[in-house]
């Protein structure tokens, strides 16, 4: 058992005796009343540098970030405590920093809030509903010109008819109705009601057999390694092949990759998801304000999936826990949180020789650590890939209920009888900390140029490469480009391969579009990091989420626009590469009742960080297993 006393390293996955401790100082504190909640608790890591000597904080001073907010008057406070010691604290001012996340305790009390309100009563009535058989949905309420909203905390909330228990209440939106709600006051502020839409009556119930129908005569698949699995884990510390890495997890971002190094060289000391945004295309009066912040506005890898051998992992898993903390501060463990496996990924390398009669065959695999939280109607997967060629790669994947509306048309898919599923995005920020061979590096941008036909290019076929430094930080705010095959060059001026050239890592995009919404918006103002496919900013310990420390209700201009204010230089210095991708999902009628896996991600492939293919030592297959 991990103790305080035996653990070994300053980015140890959190444990549930750390939890209790960190409890306990607030409490010595008074800082924890009857209605104070946490809505946030993550660890607070030392300084890079500190790290990287081999220093950091000892066991008993590892350090964590909570922010507390009393539900009975709506202050909050920002602190920092070590499991002896509060090391900060401060008053948020909501009206200017934003509001703490939105918690279960507040999901739990919206349908009273909502049962009490005359309004929507009345509104439900004049629809025939009963209040009982309807499920309110709170959402967050992003930032408009309700100058009333400021500095209160507010949701905005759906109904969904619910036909009985079992039933999946998203195939039944209740349309053209939407309430406003002060969480801290618990009353209704308005109520908007644009007129009764029909309810759509068909099914979404996925899981019922009758709409499963006869199951398909698939026969089983099985994954085995008779000998074990390659790879080691020790204290958070994951050994395999070359790779050397840490992993980590904390409710806001989920899974996070540490110090990851190829043969003991290293290429980034932190990869996470720092923020994703969910914006929504329906201009309608109840929906025009739709767009979530599924990390900084709800934590959502609080609600992480306990996974399970043969449905979510298969082959020779191993699992781990995590630990986070509930609404009240006590620890809640979230048994096997983590899945790490091996899996095969068909020919590393190839070739059969016409001259020398040579035939050699690799096969490639790689080490999958991942892990699936759902919120609210979405599910999302996040799947770190580790190559044996060097490769990193980055999958994640959505599934779970589109979500729905009662009125198909311009701005959303009929995607069954009456029932539409808006137009929307999930744009995702990958934060970078990279170390590509040292903490000095810099970004290309390189790009395919055509060259005119003319002297020296007579026959017109000629294509060059063009490479470009990006300097500062106002240089480094990039778009992709498929249409030229751009990608990023991260490499280190400081070091050179065999043939003389800075060692680096490549960042290609998959070139999907970013934010759509106007320049102008307010979803564009508070998710500026959503409007650009690559920002690189200096390494700054406390610039780690890409909208803002709090996102919930802040008015916009934090994170990455703020910062980059600054315009410092990014070429040769200790830099962070922030990476925007994602989905434009038009809805299909495939996609109800239950969404197949859609895939986004990217890729960061070795680019003369090694002198020749780093795989030519990787063993042929055994006899036994080739036929």
């Amino acid at each position: 058992m991990t103790t305080l006393e035996n653990r070994t390293h300053a980015l140890a996955m959190t444990s549930a005796e750390e939890v209790a401790a960190v409890r306990r100082v607030l409490l010595d504190e008074g800082l924890l009343t009857e209605t104070v909640r946490y809505t946030f608790f993550t660890p607070e890591e030392p300084p890079k540098a500190d790290v990287l000597a081999g220093s950091g904080w000892s066991a008993t001073e590892r350090r964590f970030r909570v922010i507390l907010l009393d539900i009975a008057t709506g202050r909050s406070w920002d602190v920092v405590a070590s499991t002896t010691a509060v090391v900060s604290r401060r008053e948020i001012e909501p009206a200017v920093d934003g509001q703490p996340p939105i918690i279960d305790t507040e999901f739990e009390m919206i349908e009273d809030i909502l049962n009490g309100a005359p309004d929507w009563l009345a509104a439900l009535q004049s629809r025939g509903l009963d209040p009982a058989a309807v499920r309110a949905v709170p959402l967050s309420a992003g930032v408009y010109d309700y100058p009333d909203e400021v500095g209160r905390r507010i949701v905005r909330a759906f109904g969904f008819h619910q036909d009985h228990e079992q039933d999946h209440p998203w195939a039944h939106p209740i349309d053209g109705l939407v309430a406003y709600v002060d969480l801290t006051a618990r009353r209704v502020d308005r109520v908007i009601d644009t007129g009764v839409v029909p309810v759509p009556a068909t099914t979404g119930n996925f899981d019922d057999p009758a709409v499963q129908g006869p199951p398909l005569d698939l026969k089983p698949i099985e994954i085995t390694q008779p000998e074990g699995r390659s790879f080691t884990v020790e204290d958070g510390r994951v050994r395999w092949g070359r790779w050397d890495l840490r992993i980590g997890f904390n409710e806001r971002e989920g899974l996070t990759l540490h110090q990851i190094a190829f043969d003991s060289r290293p290429i980034c000391y932190r990869a996470s998801v720092a923020e994703m945004v969910v914006p929504y295309a329906d201009p309608a009066p109840v929906r025009f304000w739709q767009n979530y912040f599924d990390c900084g506005e709800y934590m959502f890898a609080r609600y992480a999936d306990s996974l399970q051998l043969g449905c979510d992992c298969l082959g020779d898993i191993l699992y781990t826990d995590a630990v986070v903390a509930d609404d009240l501060g006590n620890p809640r463990v979230i048994p096997n949180a983590i899945c790490m496996h091996e899996e095969d990924y068909g020919v590393l390398w190839k070739h059969s020789d016409m001259f020398t009669g040579s035939r050699e065959t690799r096969r490639q695999r790689r080490l999958v650590i991942s892990f699936f939280t759902p919120i609210g109607n979405y599910d999302y997967g996040f799947y770190w890939y580790l190559y044996l060629d060097g490769t990193i790669e980055l999958e994640c994947k959505a599934t779970g209920i589109v979500f729905t509306s009662g009125t198909p048309g311009e701005y959303a898919t009929e995607i069954a009888p009456g029932l539409g599923a808006p137009f929307h995005q999930h744009l995702f920020s990958a934060r970078l900390d990279m170390t590509v061979d040292g903490p000095r590096n810099a970004v290309e941008e390189v790009e395919a140029r055509r060259v005119p036909m003319g002297e020296g290019n007579r026959y017109g076929n000629a294509f060059r490469r063009s490479v470009t430094r990006l300097s500062r930080e106002s240089d480094a705010q990039r778009d992709a480009d498929a249409a030229r095959a751009r990608v990023w060059h991260i490499v280190n001026p400081d070091k050179t391969n065999a043939l003389g050239h800075e060692v680096g890592y490549v960042l290609h995009p998959t070139g999907q579009p970013t934010l759509l919404a106007d320049a102008d918006s307010s979803i564009a103002g508070r998710a500026a990091f959503a409007t650009k496919a690559l920002w690189v900013t200096r390494y700054t310990p406390e610039q780690r989420y890409p909208a803002g420390d709090l996102v919930n209700q802040n008015p916009g201009g934090a994170g990455l626009p703020a910062w980059v204010q600054a315009d410092r230089s990014v070429d040769g210095e200790d830099i962070v590469v922030w990476h925007t991708f994602g989905l434009t999902h038009f809805p299909r009628p495939e996609d109800w009742p239950v969404m197949p896996v859609d895939y986004t991600g990217f890729v960061l492939k070795p680019a003369g960080f090694f002198d020749r293919n780093p795989a030519l030592d990787v063993p042929p297959t055994a006899a036994k297993h080739c036929h």
